[in-house]
């Protein structure tokens, strides 16, 4: 993909993978990638932000030779990960005299990282500055938008934010700038689930931070860049509130029907009483698509057969992603089937420390459902209703 412009001076150089379909071996990425970089050019220095994967660093360097781009003064860095910095080795080479510009976090793993020499790093601080010339460059220390040592760049300027992972979305398109709104809001609300749900707290302060700098446009490392940043804004300040919806998300496996016919019927139930269902099928899911799920939804019912004494493996690995995400679910229960006995309510409980919820009566049955065990399944989703109406969501 040729370099683009996005305002004059200002570049999009970065590199399109159009094939790639998992990231850091976890992540699906169903619509491709990009690695955005962008090179700005000031009336006496140029900078360069971000470089992109080493697998597709020929297509940043061929961008920069197309502009004619002799010397590179800064290589600012946002983020130490192999996607924002594994060609920066090659581009030291190339532009032997670039400075590395980054904060003292980030050398440090870029150093660990990719055995950079000390001597080429210009450590910055949180609202610090670097002048082009005529335009300006100021940094905001952002930890724990995804990494502790994340930063976002600001050309003052032309007010356009460089704001590394945050805003972003795994997605590769021809577009430049946003034009799908449906098609990227789902995206990037994929994206914010998969990433940066974790660093939900810190990130609602970023979001307000952002706001304050009165942006013109939001030129993220993936996906398409915004020249109406209230749409991202506004996403992210909905998607890292405590506002939760009248859903109820249901992570499952029946390996001979039993806890499939519990998930049907409690479905059915939940439905009956006006509350929204997404159950999932773990030996078909996109686990984006369930991490997607979770982002607004009141209520999570792990679902699971007994494999010896404990849950079914694909359900240990969905309890095990949700609480590494941590949602702002608010309720959680667990239903299954069991032959002789297990502990599968107290492993899962465990493996969800790190969810503020409250838990709710499980309803765990041995062997097939009986008339019983689906009026138990009836007063679970009495109590979901009675939680949700008692946080005004329904």
């Amino acid at each position: 993909m040729v370099a683009r412009e996005i305002e004059d001076g200002i570049f999009w150089v970065g590199a399109i993978d159009w094939d790639r379909r998992l990231f850091d071996e976890l992540i699906p990425l169903p619509n491709g990638t990009s690695y955005n970089a962008y090179l700005i050019r000031g009336s006496e220095k140029t900078a360069l932000i971000d470089t992109v994967d080493p697998t597709k660093e020929y297509e940043l360097i061929s961008n920069l030779v197309r502009l004619g781009i002799e010397r590179i003064d800064y290589i600012i860095i946002n983020h130490a990960e192999q996607d924002h910095a594994g060609s920066l080795p090659m581009m030291l080479e190339i532009y032997p005299d670039a400075v590395i510009v980054t904060n003292e976090k980030c050398k440090d793993l870029l150093i660990s990282l990719l055995h950079l020499p000390p001597e080429k790093f210009n450590v910055i601080g949180d609202r610090e500055t670097l002048s082009l010339g005529d335009r300006t460059l100021e940094f905001l220390i952002t930890p724990w938008t995804h990494w502790p040592e994340t930063q976002l760049s600001f050309l003052r300027e032309d007010r356009i934010l460089f704001p590394c992972d945050l805003f972003g979305s795994h997605t590769a398109t021809s577009d430049l700038f946003m034009k799908d709104e449906r098609a990227t809001y789902l995206s990037a609300k994929r994206y914010y689930a998969e990433i940066m749900m974790p660093f939900r707290g810190s990130i609602r302060g970023y979001v307000e931070k952002v706001r304050a700098l009165s942006v013109n446009i939001i030129a993220p490392s993936h996906g398409p860049v915004y020249r109406n940043p209230s749409f991202i804004l506004d996403a992210y300040t909905d998607w890292t509130s405590d506002a939760v919806k009248n859903e109820v998300v249901i992570p499952y496996s029946s390996m001979h029907g039993s806890t499939g016919k519990m998930v049907e019927y409690l479905t059915d139930a939940l439905l009956a009483r006006g509350v929204t269902v997404k159950p999932f099928n773990l030996s078909k899911t996109d686990v984006g698509e369930l991490a997607m799920s979770l982002v607004d939804a009141a209520t999570v019912v792990i679902a699971t057969p007994t494999v010896l004494f404990g849950p079914h493996p694909q359900v240990v690995y969905a309890t095990y992603l949700a609480n590494l995400l941590k949602p702002k679910v608010r309720f959680a229960s667990v239903i299954g089937s069991y032959g002789w006995g297990g502990k599968v309510v107290d492993t899962i409980t465990k493996m969800i420390d790190h969810l503020k919820v409250e838990l709710l009566e499980p309803v765990m049955v041995r062997g097939l459902p009986d008339e019983a065990a689906m009026r138990r399944l009836d007063r679970l989703a009495d109590d979901i209703l009675k939680k949700h109406k008692e946080i005004n969501i329904v």
